[in-house]
């Protein structure tokens, strides 16, 4: 049964995931668990019950988005602050056997961005992606490219709502 948890470094296995890049490999075997105590970012796994073998992963972290960066279609009923909240999902990636599964870690962060910001505001949610396909990727979901930085996607939080209900999350 497929499960998305908070990561555990005593009981998840990170050493077989394997998902094709190096920076987000190192990240998950290296970095991860020391983000997570520190509370630079918050990771949650994707494992395959009772296997304990991480099959995909992403992080969250708060971030500010500097407003002029930002379409102003999506800025016009927005306060004119220099920055606004947002949310990063910092890292997410799939293990190279089980590449399908993007999209399912993704609505999860979204839906897991919507709880929060029930607590804690935000307009948004910001992805750096590591590369084209992964533009692609997000793109598919909604995301807008920032108008500098064709890595830097975002996706404003009245479209991940919709996109959760699509999803019927």
């Amino acid at each position: 049964m497929l499960t998305i948890e908070l990561l555990d470094s005593k009981r998840h296995n990170r050493s077989i995931f394997a998902c094709g890049n190096d920076s987000l490999y190192s990240y998950i075997v290296k970095s991860a668990s020391q983000d997570l105590k520190k509370k630079v970012a918050t990771v949650f796994v994707l494992i395959d019950s009772p296997s304990m073998d991480i099959i995909a992963y992403y992080t969250l972290s708060t971030y500010t988005v500097d407003i002029t960066n930002l379409d102003k279609t999506f800025t016009k009923g927005l306060p004119r602050y220099p920055l606004l909240p947002a949310i990063l999902l910092g890292h997410l990636a799939v293990d190279s056997s089980r590449q399908g599964l993007g999209g399912v870690i993704l609505i999860d962060a979204l839906k897991r961005v919507l709880r929060a910001i029930e607590q804690v505001a935000s307009v948004a949610v910001i992805v750096e992606a590591i590369d084209e396909k992964a533009v692609n990727f997000y793109q598919k979901y909604g995301f807008q490219q920032f108008k500098e930085h064709s890595f830097k996607l975002y996706l404003p939080v009245k479209a991940i709502e919709e996109l959760c209900l699509r999803f019927e999350i």
